[in-house]
């Protein structure tokens, strides 16, 4: 039976909405970019609503809507937990009800790495893959989704490459993300841009090249322990990094193989994300319906 579901990707610069035509293959009907902004959760979710209204008038109405966000959460509530590339008021917010009010449709939180993992997994870039491994290198790192039993597992930019590295927004100290996320990137390499970065580096800019360096090869560090711990096919990079195309990833690729000596590099492939910045949206989009057939009569009530 064909439905439309909803899907909304807050980000710290942007919230991204898209609506999914959901009955047999999937197919992205429209999209829509509003900013975070600088004012509180409240006035986000103002926001959101407001866009997607604007949306749904065109191409709804939905069965149900997924948000994607990013940190942690607590499913039972609805509340948020951990933002660490959000404002401090975020935590302990009761995102998902007042949402769920405000679309007036069943609504479900997940985590955006997960929502973007099931979005390139289903309908981009590591679609037909029974194992991969996805990352969105932006703001921050980070067949069936593998969620854990608080669905909060596959915190992969999370891993400690070194412990006395520089502090993460998470909390701890030399996580992949502290190292390898875009504002350390542009840190480095002295430009606004993880995109300006590498076309200064292409450029011979020794400042940039260095960055570049750098970066590529704490990420190949992380990268090189999935593919040994799990040899996935297809390991999937998005994100505003992946946007200098093989400037990184040629590279990446090299620190890679170099880095995971016991694994065969013609045994997985390395590729850029194939959906671009909706693939949060979109996956989404996927978890509300996945939500609404697993659970008869809703989730994420409505209050």
């Amino acid at each position: 039976m064909t439905a439309r579901h909803l899907g909304i990707d807050v980000g710290g610069t942007n919230c991204k909405l898209a609506v999914l035509e959901t009955g047999g293959r999937p197919r992205l009907l429209a999209t829509t970019t509003v900013p975070t902004g600088a004012g509180g959760p409240g006035e986000v979710v103002d926001r959101v609503a407001a866009a997607a209204a604007g949306l749904l008038a065109d191409h709804g109405p939905v069965a149900a809507a997924g948000v994607g966000v990013p940190g942690l959460f607590d499913e039972a509530s609805g509340r948020t937990l951990l933002l660490p590339n959000l404002p401090a008021a975020w935590t302990g917010y009761r995102l998902r009800d007042p949402l769920a009010d405000r679309l007036g449709v069943p609504t479900a939180l997940i985590n955006d790495a997960r929502s973007f993992t099931l979005a390139e997994s289903r309908m981009g870039a590591a679609a037909g893959c029974s194992t991969v491994v996805c990352l969105t290198i932006g703001t921050g790192v980070d067949g069936r989704l593998r969620l854990g039993p608080h669905g909060r597992a596959g915190e992969v930019g999370h891993q400690v490459i070194d412990p006395d590295g520089p502090p993460c927004g998470c909390g701890n100290r030399g996580c992949v993300e502290a190292f390898a996320a875009g504002p350390a990137l542009c840190r480095l390499g002295g430009h606004d841009s993880p995109e300006a970065v590498f076309a200064a580096s292409a450029a011979g800019d020794p400042r940039a090249e260095a960055a570049v360096r750098a970066v590529v090869g704490r990420l190949a560090v992380g990268i090189a322990n999935l593919v040994t711990v799990l040899w996935p096919e297809r390991v999937v990079v998005g994100g505003g990094v992946a946007a200098a195309g093989e400037r990184l990833f040629a590279p990446l690729r090299r620190a890679v193989a170099a880095s995971a000596p016991l694994v065969d590099p013609a045994a997985y492939e390395i590729v850029p994300a194939a959906l671009g910045p909706v693939a949060g949206a979109v996956g989404a989009a996927l978890w509300a319906r996945e939500r609404t057939a697993a659970v008869t009569g809703g989730y994420g009530p409505r209050r």
